[in-house]
């Protein structure tokens, strides 16, 4: 979700409300989602690297101040909620939060939202190789092993990738799952983009000739 502190800057107001209308436009990706039957949704909300920040409070604030109406929403839609990454350098009260918001919507079905926050694919593998390694697992490792260890084992690698923004790369999301998706990048920032842009996306999606 690429591009709320540019939005921000060229609309010149805050970067705190910059990101709250990151948070707004995912509620409106996630109703698009839902009306085109999508079953999972993952979205990358803070890497690894931006964690290092100074300006990462300003999340951290979001979060705090903004995500009980953002819950509301997401529960009455019955969307399912993961949130994946690195927690054990994560402020006590943003686990806390984490937690709350996985047990409030853990009965939720209709979609599935994966949020990564604090991660990054490299940091993933990472993991994944050193849990490999304390099991009994280490001289058997194969496909399935190391899927096993990922931090979300039976979701189903992306069909599609967009990515907002304008930039062209992966910047070290889901590098793992994405060895067969179909990727897309488009100049607009994340609060920018439109439910037009989203379909014609799906349409697109739909023509190729997937082997």
């Amino acid at each position: 979700m690429d591009g709320n502190a540019r939005w921000a800057k060229k609309n010149k107001l805050s970067l705190e409300k910059g990101y709250k209308k990151g948070i707004e436009k995912l509620n409106k990706v996630v109703d698009i989602s839902i009306e085109n039957k999508i079953n999972y949704l993952s979205v990358f909300a803070l890497s690894t690297e931006n964690f290092k920040r100074k300006n990462v409070h300003i999340i951290f604030n979001i979060i705090t101040n903004f995500l009980d109406e953002f819950i509301n929403k997401i529960n009455k839609e019955k969307v399912k909620i993961n949130i994946f990454g690195n927690r054990s350098n994560l402020p006590n009260k943003i686990i806390k939060i984490f937690n709350d918001i996985e047990k409030k919507t853990k009965n939720n079905k209709k979609i599935i939202l994966n949020v990564g926050f604090n991660y990054g694919s490299k940091d993933e593998i990472m993991m994944c190789i050193k849990k490999i390694k304390k099991s009994k697992e280490i001289d058997s490792i194969n496909e399935k092993v190391i899927r096993k260890n990922l931090y979300f084992p039976n979701i189903p690698d992306p069909d599609i990738l967009i990515r907002t923004g304008g930039f062209n790369r992966l910047s070290n999301f889901l590098l793992y799952q994405l060895s067969y998706t179909e990727l897309f990048f488009i100049k607009s920032l994340w609060p920018d983009i439109t439910k037009k842009q989203i379909e014609s996306i799906f349409m697109q999606y739909q023509k190729i000739e997937r082997k």
